[in-house]
C-alpha cells in the first residue's frame, strides 16, 4: 500500500459538500487532463501547466504555481501517475539553470489509465481507454472476456464502462491497491464486484424474461429515463 502522502487526490471532495471537488482535486485533475491532451513539451512545464489551469479558473498563475509544484513533486510523480519527460534548454536566466534546463512532464502508463477517469477530458477519455485496453497482452480466456467486454461497453454503454474504471482508479487513489498497471483482473474484480451488482442482477433477469416482459422493461426505462 502506498504511503498516504503519495495518494492522489483526484476524487477528494469536501466533507460537507460531497458533490464538490477540493482545490487540490481540481488542480490534480487539471494537470492530468492537460498532459493527456497537450502534445508540445513546451506547454507541459510547471509554469505552462499553471498558466492553463489558472486561466480556466480565472485566477493569477502565480497564485496556483506552488500548488502545482507540490501536486507534482509530492503526489503525482511519487505515485507513478506522471514522470519527467525531458528538459527544455533555457536561453536566459542563471547559467546553471540554462545548462540543466526546465523539466517538462508526461503521463505514465498508469497516468493514462487514470486520465480515462477524468470527465474534463471529454470524448478523448474513450480514445485513451480503448488505446490502453487494446495494447494489453491477454494471458487467458477470462482476461480476454473482460477486456473484450470493456471495449464493447465503451462503445455501447460508456457511462457504465467508465463507472467500472472509476471504481478501480478510486481504489488506487485511496491507497487500497498499490498499482493499477498492468491491469490486474483479480484486483479489478475485487474492487467492482459489489459496485456492479445491481446491473448484473438486471441483465440476468432481463435475459430470462419472455419477450412481452422485456417490452414492459424497455417501456419502463424509456418512460423514466
Amino acid at each position: 500500500m502506498k504511503e498516504d502522502k503519495h495518494n492522489i487526490a483526484i476524487f477528494d471532495t469536501f466533507k460537507t459538500r460531497k458533490d464538490k471537488f477540493t482545490g487540490e482535486a481540481k488542480r490534480q485533475r487539471g494537470i492530468i487532463a492537460h498532459l493527456a491532451l497537450e502534445q508540445s513539451p513546451e506547454f507541459r512545464t510547471r509554469t505552462s501547466i499553471a498558466h492553463v489551469i489558472a486561466k480556466k479558473h480565472g485566477i493569477l498563475w502565480q497564485n496556483i504555481y506552488s500548488g502545482i509544484f507540490r501536486d507534482l513533486d509530492e503526489a503525482l510523480i511519487p505515485s507513478g501517475v506522471i514522470k519527467e519527460g525531458g528538459r527544455l534548454p533555457l536561453r536566459r536566466g542563471p547559467r546553471a539553470l540554462q545548462l540543466e534546463g526546465v523539466p517538462f512532464y508526461e503521463l505514465t502508463e498508469s497516468g493514462l489509465l487514470v486520465a480515462s477517469s477524468i470527465e474534463e477530458i471529454g470524448d478523448n477519455r474513450a480514445k485513451i481507454l480503448e488505446k490502453y485496453l487494446g495494447s494489453l497482452p491477454v494471458k487467458d480466456i477470462i482476461e480476454s472476456s473482460i477486456i473484450t467486454g470493456l471495449l464493447l461497453l465503451i462503445r455501447t454503454a460508456p457511462a457504465f464502462a467508465f463507472k467500472i474504471v472509476n471504481e478501480y482508479i478510486f481504489a488506487y487513489s485511496s491507497g487500497l491497491i498499490d498499482k493499477i498497471t498492468p491491469l490486474d483482473i483479480e484486483k479489478l474484480r475485487a474492487v467492482i464486484s459489489k459496485q456492479v451488482g445491481i446491473e448484473k442482477e438486471l441483465i440476468e433477469a432481463y435475459i430470462k424474461m419472455e419477450n412481452s416482459q422485456q417490452e414492459v422493461v424497455k417501456k419502463f426505462f424509456s418512460e423514466i429515463g
